[in-house]
């Protein structure tokens, strides 16, 4: 299974992807950084046709995608909301399944901690995945961190599932 995990942004939005199969394996990340002089529709189109090609190059199974922390600030979530709407769109125009995690899940999956900061995150996106180094941008860690969310997740139902018919 390959999974695409999706940090949305309306100004940086991550990617990443993860083959899942003995152990996961990093596939290719990166995020599309646009200036915020642009306005919001013109980035959301390109946010949109880069997912699009991200999707075409790289045949994803699954797409994860973070869902905005709704804290003090409501016109922010607002606005990353919009980024996720394009996510959303991008994967379903593809027929691909996909799911919704909020910040605090991914963060308890990956480092078993709800509360971790960025720099544990990217460390535990490096070490599960045995790369030399942390990605690039914080926005890829992330994105990457939804994928290994989304891997632990499907891997947790199938164990459930199967214990269920012993």
């Amino acid at each position: 299974m390959r999974v695409l995990g999706i940090d949305p942004g309306t100004i940086n939005l991550g990617y990443g992807i993860i083959d899942n199969g003995e152990q996961m394996r990093m596939v290719d990340c990166g995020s599309v950084s646009l200036s915020s002089q642009i306005p919001i529709e013109k980035r959301l189109c390109s946010f949109y046709s880069e997912l699009t090609r991200i999707i075409a190059d790289h045949h994803p199974d699954e797409v994860a995608i973070e869902e905005p922390f709704l804290g003090l600030n409501i016109r922010s979530a607002l606005a990353i909301g919009r980024a996720q709407a394009i996510a959303v769109l991008a994967a379903a125009n593809q027929g691909l399944p996909i799911y919704y995690y909020s910040p605090a899940q991914i963060k308890q999956q990956v480092t078993s901690y709800g509360r971790s900061n960025k720099e544990q995150m990217q460390e535990m996106v490096r070490i599960q995945l045995k790369l030399a180094q942390c990605p690039q941008t914080s926005d890829a860690a992330d994105a990457l961190a939804v994928a290994i969310c989304h891997i632990q997740q499907s891997r947790l139902k199938q164990w459930l599932v199967s214990r269920s018919s012993i």
